[in-house]
């Protein structure tokens, strides 16, 4: 005869099967959008992407301080033709599989709103300076310049061919991909998120930039904040020779390195001479810094030269006005 469990063995097994459960609940978490996600401490668990970073916010679902209503429009921002093509590499590709089109709309908002901006804040300047200033904003060159100093290269989603040959580096890549996220933005939130966002990472920092090309006496080609180009042109300009930038100094540990690079120029009759010098992280950084600091030191030689030979001038008329007095009388 078949003996029945009782009461209290019955209670046991149905406390342990509860306590099992519960166990295995425990290994699955559920995130912002009430999806229940596997942890990495469960066998086979598929690994889940990562978030796209946010400095100064622990959100995913912001972006440098502005919180995305559609996040596919970013992610579509952040992916480069190659994952496109990898993803489906015998069929017809998607136009709207990765950010070319995005990086179309954005070329055309930048412009806008950079136009702009220089129209507002610089009423003295005719259309031909304007312009000139316009080019230097939106080139590749300063938006790659801008992609690398908000470090993006690590977000951009690329093929496995393109990644290897180092596309998180590329200009041309980073550059596209920021004009993509700024058509990401005007579509996700209109103009106002996407004027705050180019104020911000592309044309407030470049501010000093524009002032030297500005009060320059010579022509600065080349995009805004490459210093080095104009220190070089200003030199070819008075017939002095190109500048050399000497690494003085390093000093911290690997991961906080300081360089201290300093800039030489030879004059008109050859003799070398020291213009600036400037530290930075990085020896490119300090290059720059220390030509910016040069021109800087240029235009104020400069100024001062003007002032004296205005001087001069003023004080020979008084003497030959004093000279025709003294004849008249």
């Amino acid at each position: 005869m078949t003996t029945r469990p009782t009461i209290a063995e019955r209670s046991q097994k149905t406390t342990r099967r509860s306590s099992n459960s519960s166990a295995a609940s425990g290994n699955r978490s559920t995130d912002d959008t009430g999806t229940t996600a596997a942890s990495n401490d469960e066998p086979g668990a598929a690994t889940k992407p990562a978030a796209v970073p946010s400095p100064g916010d622990s959100s995913a679902a912001r972006f440098f301080g502005y919180k995305f209503k559609d996040q596919g429009l970013l992610k579509l921002a952040l992916t480069h033709s190659s994952l496109a093509y990898e993803s489906n590499p015998e069929g017809t590709r998607d136009p709207g599989s990765d950010n070319e089109r995005l990086e179309f709309l954005g070329d055309a908002v930048l412009g806008l709103i950079v136009a702009e901006a220089l129209y507002r804040r610089h009423p003295e300047l005719r259309e031909g300076d304007l312009t000139r200033l316009r080019a230097s904003l939106v080139s590749s060159r300063h938006l790659a310049q801008v992609a690398q100093r908000m470090q993006l290269g690590p977000m951009l989603l690329l093929g496995r061919g393109e990644a290897h040959s180092g596309g998180q580096r590329k200009p041309a890549l980073l550059a596209n991909m920021l004009e993509a996220v700024i058509a990401a933005l005007y579509l996700d939130g209109g103009l106002t998120p996407a004027r705050s966002f180019i104020h911000r990472h592309i044309i407030e920092p470049a501010e000093a930039s524009l002032s030297v090309m500005l009060h320059s006496s010579e022509p600065i080609s080349g995009a805004v904040g490459d210093y080095k180009s104009a220190l070089q042109e200003r030199l070819q300009a008075t017939g002095r020779e190109q500048p050399q930038y000497i690494l003085i100094d390093q000093s911290g540990p690997d991961h906080q390195k300081r360089f201290r690079i300093e800039v030489r120029a030879g004059g008109v009759n050859g003799a070398a001479r020291t213009l600036a010098s400037a530290e930075g992280s990085t020896k490119k950084q300090a290059q720059q810094e220390a030509a910016r600091l040069a021109l800087a030191s240029l235009d104020s030689s400069a100024q001062a030269k003007a002032s004296r030979n205005g001087d001069l001038e003023t004080g020979a008329k008084s003497a030959l006005q004093k000279i025709a007095e003294k004849v008249v009388r």
